[in-house]
């Protein structure tokens, strides 16, 4: 039985509560109808969404966006859905597109996992991006893991052949946990030359998660795989 035959029973997330400035309220309003997208069972036509044909990104979970703002305002070129659950981070992106006028992004705010089963055509995709996951460190919690079997058997499906994924983490225990899981997916191929980790993407803009992660002095260890 695959993702899109049968729902979603443990979510990798928990909505928080946090404050959500008037500002941030206003563009989640005034901006949703431009940028967001509904989550439906029916497949987007990417094409269609963004009004061109281009390369494709989707990074999941881009907390308050700096990553992704600058990554599309860097790549004019290249379209980028977001997707990420926490309304205040969303109603700042929404604020920063607006800001600086940026017309490649669409925003999705449901449960990645189902917009990827769901909304996202097969081999549509040139890059998938998840920075940070949520490790959910305790072994009772591991089931609410975002990066399990069944999921990576879902990006690599979304990737073009050639499709890059790319996972950054702070927590030793998950990364060695992600190399296993990925390494294991027969569609995608590990691009280390040695450990199975890669060095530090240099398109990539640190988020304040991981600047303060560097404050504290936490290693990071990355992924990047093909879509075979």
């Amino acid at each position: 039985m695959s993702e899109e035959d049968h729902p979603r029973p443990i979510r990798s997330f928990v909505v928080r509560g946090g404050r959500i400035t008037p500002a941030q309220q206003r563009a989640l309003k005034e901006l949703w109808p431009r940028f967001g997208i509904e989550f439906t069972s029916q497949v987007l036509d990417l094409d269609a969404l963004f009004a061109r044909r281009a390369a494709r990104v989707v990074e999941i979970g881009f907390g308050n966006g700096e990553n992704l703002t600058a990554l599309a305002r860097a790549n004019p070129d290249r379209d980028y859905l977001g997707i990420e659950v926490h309304p205040p981070g969303v109603g700042r992106l929404l604020m920063s597109l607006e800001r600086l006028r940026l017309q490649n992004v669409r925003v999705s705010s449901h449960d990645a996992v189902e917009v990827l089963a769901r909304q996202i055509p097969h081999g549509s995709l040139d890059e998938i991006l998840i920075l940070f996951p949520d490790p959910w460190p305790k072994k009772r919690h591991h089931k609410r893991r975002l990066i399990q079997a069944p999921f990576a058997a879902s990006m690599a499906e979304r990737l073009k052949p050639g499709g890059l994924l790319q996972i950054a983490t702070d927590w030793g225990p998950y990364a060695a946990y992600l190399l296993e899981v990925l390494d294991a997916c027969q569609s995608l191929e590990n691009l280390s030359a040695s450990d199975g980790f890669v060095p530090r993407d240099p398109r990539r803009n640190a988020t304040r998660f991981e600047k303060r992660g560097e404050r504290l002095g936490h290693d990071v260890w990355e992924l990047a795989y093909r879509r075979r």
